[in-house]
């Protein structure tokens, strides 16, 4: 029998930041190391420091850690947002990443015509965003304001529309970044329809999140991620009391 081959493979994954200091630039310290103004002061930040990881086709996968502990930084490395400091990440399929929804909205430019701007950065064809666009509008419940600036939205009301266009775009893999928080209670639970949806079509999906009831009404299996290290941890339940107890 042929092995599963993962959807996403990750190997050894390591990220670092470069953070800077307060700099204090003095005339006497100029004269005794001229050469100090062009060396920025600051040290080296480890976030992720040695991740293994692979996902497979059809899993919804959920990722819990504290602020700070990496997670976030995984997924954008999973998305081609960040490069990785060493190490290698593989994804075999179409990716779809719901992370910083709105980016690439044009505030000038209309709520219709950025739904076109959205969904082309998402690579969604033209042909494809006319038909999808009554939909697109309808779940966004934005049908009385589709050709006012998007400088005129509010943040809800326009992550609401970026969310609406992000789930018409067809992919094998999506992440999602805490997007289960988007709207008030009655959006969010068109949300999570959609997931159950993705779920029941055998989507692939990896959940970054703080919400122990979403990773227990939707994950298959739970990684929890502590100080840049996947800990070892065998169960959903068991990650999520490890999140409990920090």
């Amino acid at each position: 029998m042929e092995e599963k081959q993962p959807i996403i493979h990750i190997k050894n994954i390591k990220k670092s930041f470069f953070l800077p200091s307060e700099k204090h630039n003095t005339l006497v310290e100029f004269l005794h190391n001229p050469l100090r103004l062009f060396k920025p002061a600051g040290e080296q930040y480890s976030v992720l420091k040695d991740i293994d990881l692979d996902i497979y086709p059809g899993e919804f996968v959920g990722i819990m850690g504290r602020n700070g502990s990496g997670k976030s930084t995984l997924l954008k490395i999973m998305a081609g947002i960040y490069e990785p400091t060493s190490g290698s990440v593989k994804v075999n399929g179409k990716l779809v990443p719901f992370l910083e929804l709105g980016v690439g909205f044009n505030p000038e430019l209309s709520a219709r015509e950025n739904v076109y701007l959205n969904g082309v950065i998402l690579g969604m064809k033209k042909n494809a965003l006319k038909e999808k666009y009554a939909e697109i509008v309808e779940f966004a419940e934005l049908e009385k304001f589709m050709e006012v600036p998007l400088k005129n939205f509010s943040s809800g009301m326009q992550v609401r529309l970026a969310f609406s266009i992000a789930i018409m775009a067809d992919a094998d893999v999506y992440l999602l970044d805490e997007v289960l928080a988007v709207g008030d209670v009655a959006f969010q639970e068109k949300c999570f329809n959609v997931f159950r949806k993705y779920k029941a079509d055998g989507k692939t999906v990896v959940l970054v999140t703080h919400s122990p009831e979403s990773v227990k009404g939707f994950c298959d299996r739970a990684v929890f991620i502590k100080d840049g290290l996947i800990q070892p941890t065998n169960s959903v339940d068991e990650v999520i009391q490890a999140y409990i107890n920090g």
